[in-house]
């Protein structure tokens, strides 16, 4: 059976690009977004603004897990990868696409590629599988909410 290593959900958001990825940038806000109900809180002051950048999150199992930024284009993308602290990344990226379409308007897609589970942690793939598009899309929806409401 072949399972899916990449999987994504898009929405359009009635919002500035910039207000949205100050929302994903700033890890203390993402709890408040998080769909897949995975995040309990961040430290204040960890917002990130190139690669390289690193910030640690807590988990509701109350796991911290640092969270290394691999890719960066301020308001238009961002995306990391989990691991232990001071590990070496198990083969898991987060990633968010921001762009402008117009009015307003941004194009928001956010994406799951967990490709190089298979071959470095096999214990996290079952977590892995267990994350949906739709679980993305609640993400999408909930960031939607707060920065709609501007």
């Amino acid at each position: 059976m072949t399972q899916e290593h990449i999987i994504s959900a898009s929405r359009d958001i009635a919002a500035d690009a910039a207000v949205i990825f100050e929302l994903i940038a700033d890890p203390a806000q993402q709890p408040q977004w998080d769909g897949n109900d995975n995040l309990a809180q961040a430290q204040p002051g960890q917002r990130v603004h190139a690669v390289g950048d690193a910030f640690l999150m807590t988990n509701t199992n109350g796991k911290v897990r640092e969270n290394r930024i691999v890719e960066f284009a301020e308001a238009r993308r961002i995306a990391w990868l989990p691991s232990e602290v001071g590990g070496t990344p198990p083969g898991h990226l987060w990633r968010w696409e921001l762009e402008p379409v117009g009015d307003g308007n941004t194009r928001v897609t956010h994406t799951y590629d967990w490709t190089e589970l298979d071959r470095t942690d096999t214990m996290r793939v079952n977590r892995a599988t267990a994350t949906t598009a739709d679980n993305l899309a609640a993400s999408i929806d909930r960031l939607a909410a707060i920065a709609e409401r501007g």
